[in-house]
């Protein structure tokens, strides 16, 4: 009797939450740059890449959802100093969002994000050269973010920036102290499976 219970109990727990999770894909804009502190001369650029993913919604409590991506994410930054030079890193993303949801369509989010290190490459005037061993293979950020999603359709944007935690270069070739930094603008498309 006791199982039969807890399997009822389970199964309409799974439904119950099944019927309200929603996923979604997104991309968009990145406007990347590093936040560096040291000795190092050169002035840095922001760069344009994109980024591209998919995301699961799921309802908490009252307008507070759960928001789990996974997401593709060109960074990297550029440098105006003697030799000039563009770093190209790709990422896939993985942040887990604390959204509250208005009823009028509007909506904040922040919550920790992890980066895995796909690719890393620098160009200069002299050739492309591969650095990911010279990139710390692991790279956490916290993002912070606010947008509008169109309640009938269920189309929306949003904006949001990624501060980096931790330092991007392990090699002594570079000193001081990079951190990613990345501005967002993402479209999004949120849909029921059910």
């Amino acid at each position: 009797m006791k199982k039969a219970l807890v399997l009822i109990l389970s199964i309409g727990f799974t439904s119950a939450v099944s019927a309200q999770l929603q996923f979604g894909v997104k991309g968009g804009y990145n406007s990347t740059n590093f936040n560096y502190t040291g000795p190092d001369g050169n002035t840095l650029a922001p760069r344009s890449d994109f980024n591209a993913g998919i995301f699961a919604f799921l309802p908490l409590y009252n307008q507070f959802y759960l928001q789990p991506e996974l997401q593709y994410s060109g960074q990297g930054c550029g440098y105006s100093g003697t030799i000039p030079e563009t770093n190209y890193h790709n990422y896939l993303n993985v942040p887990v969002l604390l959204k509250y949801q208005h009823n009028s369509g509007l909506f904040a989010e922040t919550g920790p994000q992890i980066g895995f290190l796909l690719s890393a490459k620098s160009e200069t005037t002299t050739g492309s050269y591969n650095i990911k061993n010279d990139i710390e293979p692991i790279d956490f950020s916290w993002a912070f973010g606010f947008g509008y999603k169109i309640p009938i359709v269920n189309l929306g944007i949003d904006l949001r920036y990624n501060l980096g935690l931790t330092k991007i270069f392990k090699s002594p070739y570079y000193p001081g102290i990079a951190k990613n930094s990345v501005f967002q603008i993402d479209l999004f498309y949120q849909f029921k499976l059910n």
